[in-house]
């Protein structure tokens, strides 16, 4: 059985490159005719644009690196930081309450009643549970109550934002379950 096996290797080697050489020449032949028929078709290259030269228009225009365009800058940023001082300086003139001192986060409301037709959160803080109401101050961003629904607590807070510029924003206190 072996010399069988051997036989037919043989006999397949033999055929392989008996078809590979006879092909190759041929494949010679036609990648010549090939590169002798072909031509590259290159596109010409577009003229440069001329330059023309503009003029200046704003000659009489304010420099940008002068002193008046500096001064109008300045005066612009010292009636926005007047601005934003309005906003904060009344909450930096009153008196602060007592749950000012604390953040918002340990802060739960725990209940709503109405007292003479007037709606009070019940909030608990450190075991204490204290009544707000509209116009009250909460947490330690100048947080003062807006509206008091049966569901939660609406506020409008004073924070810096990134710039350091102050502006308003809108925090709430959700109702909180009892935890058993």
């Amino acid at each position: 059985m072996k010399p069988a096996n051997g036989l037919i290797l043989v006999i397949s080697a033999v055929t392989l490159v008996a078809c590979g050489v006879s092909s190759e020449g041929e494949l010679r032949q036609w990648m010549a005719e090939q590169k002798t028929q072909t031509r590259p078709r290159v596109a010409p290259i577009a003229e440069p644009k001329i330059f023309k030269p503009e003029t200046y228009g704003q000659v009489s225009a304010v420099d940008p690196f002068s002193n008046q365009k500096l001064a109008q800058a300045l005066k612009r940023d010292s009636s926005q930081a007047a601005a934003n001082g309005a906003l904060i300086a009344p909450e930096l003139a009153r008196r602060k309450e007592a749950l000012e001192g604390f953040p918002l986060d340990v802060m739960g409301l725990v209940g709503t009643l109405s007292k003479t037709g007037d709606p009070v959160a019940l909030v608990r803080v450190e075991k204490l549970l204290y009544q707000v109401r509209l116009g009250n101050y909460l947490g330690q961003n100048y947080g003062r109550v807006s509206k008091i629904t049966e569901t939660e607590v609406t506020l409008r807070e004073i924070v810096q934002d990134a710039v350091g510029e102050w502006i308003e924003r809108t925090a709430t206190l959700q109702l909180q379950e009892r935890s058993k």
